[in-house]
């Protein structure tokens, strides 16, 4: 990565002692840079953080309102949920009304993240699902478009009809041709952009209006649905749940793997994008947090932005040895 900045840093006693150096971009309405921080054009992967331009088709295709999904769904596409059974229970349903079952996922199996779901898995020496995977939601999202395109079954293929909308949506907010892509944590492709893209696509779907047009009413369903439900979009005690309930107006956040963050401010008409370089969550959430806090919608005192950005660490005998705090840049 070129020329990242101190965003976060972790001090302990009188100095710091670690540095998370990064890139972060803030858009307005018309894709202008506002502020910026490192380098904007730096080409990133954007993870999960992506989520809502990859549901967006299943919203523009028609598939979304034939096989009546509402808010909770679309939130859920857009999650990196827990696994928690208030994650489980809404995909199975989802599933059953498909009539498909777990094996027509695509995502894999991993352990839930919600620690009463990952206790019962071990004490009854059940293996988990698919359906425990943190991007099932998007899945589901996936199976439906795909129901509704009539595309074959392995809908993670990079040709696949599926894939091919995703793309789409993709290139067309972040006004980018995407260089390349990755396969992401659940197989689906994860396509590049720059950071300046990203937040530029963050701030379309801030200045998205119900009345203008099929596709800017799919990107205010799908953020109103994130704000409604900021629970299903992570879980309890995930930052992104937590920062959206703090926020002082109406706030999509998103994280993604290695560090990545975006958030959409639809009362301002602002979109945020950063990226952490060593790909640690912790500076990431500080980050956005700070940028929340600098841009005036996170009250500095809440005690959900305290955990994130000033917060104290504690050793093992409860004794404070450091904190983890914005660097000058973003304080």
């Amino acid at each position: 990565m070129t020329n990242p900045v101190p965003m976060t840093e972790i001090w302990r006693g009188s100095r710091p002692e670690s540095v998370h150096l990064g890139h972060a971009v803030i858009c307005d309405e018309k894709g202008a840079i506002v502020e910026a921080w490192g380098n904007p054009s730096e080409v990133v992967l954007p993870r999960s953080s992506a989520k809502m331009l990859q549901a967006l088709p299943l919203i523009t295709s028609g598939a979304a309102q034939a096989h009546g999904l509402g808010p909770e769904q679309l939130a859920l596409s857009c999650a990196s949920h827990d696994g928690g059974e208030s994650h489980t229970s809404r995909v199975r349903r989802w599933l059953g009304d498909l009539e498909l079952g777990d094996d027509a996922f695509r995502c894999g199996a991993h352990m839930p993240w919600d620690k009463a779901a990952h206790k019962r898995l071990l004490c009854s020496d059940t293996a988990p699902c698919q359906v425990h995977n943190n991007c099932s939601g998007k899945h589901a999202g996936f199976l439906t478009l795909n129901r509704h395109l009539r595309g074959g079954p392995d809908y993670v293929e990079i040709d696949h009809p599926v894939q091919k909308a995703v793309l789409e949506a993709f290139e067309e907010l972040t006004d980018e041709s995407s260089p390349y892509y990755g396969i992401d944590g659940c197989s689906a492709p994860n396509h590049a952009a720059s950071l300046h893209g990203m937040a530029r696509a963050m701030a379309w779907f801030a200045s998205a209006s119900e009345t203008g047009g099929m596709v800017e009413n799919a990107a205010v369903r799908l953020w109103q649905a994130m704000v409604a439900h900021p629970d299903l979009v992570a879980g309890e005690g995930r930052a992104c749940t937590e920062l959206m309930r703090a926020c002082s107006e109406p706030v999509a956040l998103k994280t993604g793997a290695e560090a990545f963050f975006v958030a959409i401010l639809p009362r301002r008409k602002l979109g945020v994008a950063l990226k952490i370089a060593d790909g640690g969550t912790r500076g990431a959430e500080c980050a956005v947090a700070s940028i929340l806090v600098r841009l005036g919608v996170l009250d500095p005192a809440h005690p959900s932005a305290l955990k994130y950005r000033n917060a104290p660490i504690v050793n093992w005998r409860g004794m404070e040895t450091g904190m983890i705090k914005p660097a000058s840049a973003l304080d």
